[in-house]
C-alpha cells in the first residue's frame, strides 16, 4: 500500500503543479452545465493522473469527472475515483478553495485517499487502517459532541440559496466555502469540527475524503444516515452527507 500512496501522492503533486500553472493566468473555459465549469486546467491535470496511475497500475479500474465514463470499471475489484479540481467555481474566481482529489476503492470500499491544495501545498493522505496524515503529521477528528461548541463547513451555494438559514442557531458558526474534497479534508485533519452538504453530491466529490474521514476515527454517512459505497454504476451520491465523528453525525442526520 506504500506504493500505491507513493505514487497517489506524487501524481496529486504534479497534477497541482499543473493547475498552478494555469492560476490566475489566461485559459479556455466551457460549461458542461448550469453552474458547472470546466477548464483547460481540468483536462490537463485529469491526463496526467490518468497517465501516471493507469500506467503504473494497469489493472485498476478508472472513475474520474473529466475522463468519459465507461462500464469496464464496474468489473475491477480495485478503481481510482478522482476529481482533477475539486472546486473549479473557486478556482475559476481566484479563491484558493480547490484542491486534487484521488480515491481508490476496492470492492466498493475507499482504501486510500490523497487530497493535496495546489496553492497553500496542504497534503492529506489516508490508506485503509494506516491512520491519516496532514502535512506528513497524525491526526484525529474533533471529539466535539454539542453543536453550541461546533464548527459546521458548508456549502458555498447552498448558503446563498439559504438552505443552511434553519440551521444557524443550532451551531458555533457556519463557515461556507468551496470544494467538500477540501471540506472533507479539513474535518479529518481536526481543522474544524464537522461538514454536511444537504445537496447530492458525486462519487469522485467524496471519494478520497470519505477515506481521511474513516481513518481519523470519523464517520461519513447520508443525511438520511445510510452509508455509502462506490464504483457504481450511478455515481450520485443522495440525497446530501453529513462527515464528523460519530456522535455528531448521529446527531446530524436526526436534526
Amino acid at each position: 500500500m506504500n506504493q500505491i500512496l507513493l505514487a497517489a501522492t506524487t501524481a496529486a503533486h504534479e497534477a497541482g503543479t499543473i493547475i498552478y500553472s494555469f492560476y490566475h493566468s489566461e485559459y479556455e473555459l466551457k460549461m458542461k452545465g448550469r453552474g458547472n465549469p470546466v477548464t483547460e486546467a481540468d483536462i490537463a491535470a485529469d491526463d496526467m493522473l490518468k497517465k501516471i496511475l493507469t500506467s503504473e497500475f494497469p489493472d485498476y479500474g478508472w472513475l474520474s469527472e473529466e475522463t468519459r465514463d465507461t462500464p469496464q470499471r464496474l468489473t475491477k475489484k480495485r478503481v481510482w475515483i478522482v476529481d482533477p479540481i475539486d472546486g473549479t467555481k473557486e478556482f475559476v474566481e481566484g479563491i484558493p478553495n480547490f484542491v486534487v482529489s484521488i480515491g481508490l476503492v476496492e470492492n466498493g470500499i475507499p482504501i486510500l485517499g490523497v487530497i493535496h491544495n495546489p496553492i497553500n501545498k496542504d497534503t492529506y493522505t489516508a490508506t485503509l487502517d494506516g491512520g491519516i496524515l496532514f502535512n506528513g503529521n497524525p491526526s484525529t477528528i474533533s471529539s466535539k459532541t454539542e453543536f453550541s461548541k461546533m464548527s459546521m463547513l458548508n456549502s458555498r451555494s447552498e448558503t446563498h440559496q439559504g438552505l443552511w438559514k434553519s440551521y444557524t442557531p443550532y451551531f458555533k458558526e457556519l463557515i461556507p466555502i468551496g470544494s467538500i474534497a477540501l471540506k472533507l479534508a479539513m474535518v479529518a485533519a481536526n481543522q474544524t469540527d464537522m461538514v454536511a452538504s444537504l445537496k447530492p453530491k458525486n462519487e469522485w466529490d467524496i471519494c478520497a475524503g470519505h477515506c481521511l474521514i474513516n481513518e481519523a476515527g470519523g464517520r461519513l454517512l447520508t443525511i438520511e444516515g445510510k452509508e455509502i459505497t462506490y464504483n457504481n454504476p450511478n455515481t450520485l451520491i443522495t440525497p446530501g452527507l453529513v462527515a464528523g465523528n460519530q456522535s455528531a453525525v448521529n446527531s446530524f442526520v436526526k436534526l
